[in-house]
């Protein structure tokens, strides 16, 4: 029986997996030309990682081999290129790769300038179509150095207008280049040298393809896989193929399926999406949560935490890199707003409990000793709006220390999602003395955080806030209305941060709000983090 598969390639006699017919088309059909008698298109091949880019490519050799014997056809590999420090390291690598994809001899080569002459006839009797998978395994010098030479021979291909492509003086038909970030001269600050390709962004599975897989599995299984399970799969990773393979693999696989004679049901998603946030290594994930940590990429996470929007652009040498490893994704508003997003919840949550754990693995006492908490919490009651009040003074005493190495923006202020961060490991720590549960949810993807908390068989909501101006408060009462439907929750507490607030401004904004037609009721409550 096939098994879901997320490392490495997926083997299509033994893995799930989606044909991708429309994506291969186009990649075909680029390298193949408009008109193939005068040549194929260079082209790009680019998206985040585990995306399925290889996988996509190596698709079109089989297709090319079967389908076009007029050409020769080659995909390499130049992941050794990493280790690569000098020209001759790079091309010596090059032509032993075309030894082994073409099965003949190259000669050695020391210079650039004799790159162009491995694709004549004096090594090829058919027009080459070539593909470099790892592209930007190199660095950026020998990056441009290869589009240099590529462009050179495209450009020489383009001169000798009235050969056809088989009698052109270089035999490079079409080439692709596959890559985790752009190898278009993003990263080159004098420009890029090759201009002439084609891009073929590699998107993840829609949930129509998602759900085939699962259907595929129920029907070689015979175990039944509840249509809200596979909702929440691709709820959770947004169609990122390695993480659908991953929790797939999980959900299938008898470390936590130990009986498929009952059907895979949301108790064993949640057990296995748990073990997945914090115990079940994912090499892909532990990349990407390194990147993110590290400056000057952090700094675009910790304010898109903050829930506020951030605009998003190929062009800014920061989102180009964390888009490409996976750290961030985009939406548009309007036809020329386009805007940061965390790609999947999954990701979301990930990055969220690594800094927490960073910044708050010890948080001190959560409140003084023989504190009377009986207007907050019983053997079978909640007032979350006094725990926050409780919240609130363990914030501002603890300040001073808590907050020392707190990472500052640019205008020497605290990051606002400092806070939430704090709030959540809180939060947690004290509702494990109470043997309650609390759990941050991310429903948009651009930073915005509710808190669902569980206690004696109850279900609190809260919505978390910074406060920045009137209208923004204004819908933060219409998110946490929302909010509350989408829990059945007739009841939702909206926390807002601020530095420091009026009493006055809290009497007015601190009041109950109903609204008349879901009957929701928000609790609005400001949590001051400055003393007065």
């Amino acid at each position: 029986m096939r098994k879901f598969h997320s490392y490495e390639e997926v083997d299509k006699d033994v893995h799930y997996y989606v044909s991708r017919h429309e994506l291969i088309d186009r990649a075909y059909n680029s390298l193949i030309g408009d008109t193939p008698e005068k040549g194929g298109h260079y082209i790009t091949v680019w998206g985040p990682r585990q995306s399925g880019k290889t996988w996509v490519m190596r698709e079109v050799v089989r297709q090319l081999q079967a389908q076009q014997p007029e050409f020769e056809v080659a995909i390499l590999s130049l992941q050794s290129a990493r280790s690569g420090s000098t020209d001759e390291k790079i091309l010596k690598l090059l032509v032993t790769q075309l030894k082994i994809g073409f099965k003949r001899d190259f000669p050695i080569i020391n210079d650039w300038e004799q790159l162009p002459t491995l694709f004549t006839s004096d090594y090829f009797d058919k027009p080459v179509i070539l593909i470099l998978d790892e592209f930007d395994s190199m660095g950026t010098e020998h990056i441009n150095q290869f589009a240099t030479e590529f462009r050179h021979i495209y450009i020489s291909r383009q001169n000798e207008v009235n050969q056809p492509t088989g009698q052109k003086t270089y035999l490079l038909h079409s080439l692709a280049l596959i890559g985790v970030r752009s190898v278009l001269g993003i990263e080159n600050k004098s420009g890029s040298p090759f201009n002439i390709q084609r891009s073929l962004p590699i998107p993840h599975l829609t949930f129509a393809e998602v759900d085939s897989m699962f259907h595929w599995y129920e029907r070689e299984s015979g175990q039944t896989v509840h249509q809200e399970v596979i909702d929440r799969v691709f709820h959770e990773t947004q169609g990122q193929p390695g993480l659908v393979g991953w929790l797939g693999e999980q959900l299938t696989e008898d470390q936590f399926n130990k009986d498929t004679s009952k059907p895979i049901d949301m108790a064993l998603f949640n057990q296995v999406y748990g073990a997945a946030l914090y115990v079940l290594p994912n090499n892909n994930i532990l990349n990407l949560i390194s990147k993110a940590r590290q400056e000057p990429y952090k700094q675009v996470v910790l304010e898109l935490f903050n829930t506020k929007k951030i605009p998003f652009s190929y062009d800014n040498p920061i989102s180009n890199y964390l888009y490409l490893n996976g750290v961030i994704s985009w939406e548009q508003e309007d036809t020329e707003s386009y805007y940061t997003r965390f790609p999947c919840p999954f990701v979301q949550r990930r990055l969220f409990n690594a800094f927490t754990d960073d910044m708050f693995s010890n948080i001190g006492q959560l409140y003084p000793p023989f504190t009377d908490l009986s207007q907050v919490i019983t053997a079978d009651t909640l007032n979350v709006k006094n725990l926050m009040r409780v919240y609130e003074q363990y914030l501002q005493k603890n300040r001073h220390w808590l907050l020392t190495d707190a990472p500052v923006r640019k205008d020497l202020r605290i990051y606002e999602a400092v806070y939430h961060f704090n709030l959540y490991s809180y939060l947690q720590a004290f509702f494990r003395q109470w043997k309650g549960r609390v759990y941050p949810e991310f429903p948009t993807g651009n930073g915005q955080i509710d808190l669902l908390i569980t206690y004696q068989g109850q279900q609190y909501g809260l919505e978390v806030k910074s406060f920045s101006d009137d209208s923004s408060y204004r819908e933060g009462l219409t998110q946490s209305i929302r909010y509350g439907k989408r829990l059945g929750l007739k009841e939702v507490v909206m926390v807002t941060f601020i530095e420091q607030v009026s009493d006055e401004i809290r009497q007015k904004y601190e009041a109950p709000h109903l609204d008349n037609a879901t009957g929701i009721t928000v609790l609005p409550v400001f949590v001051e983090s400055m003393s007065k």
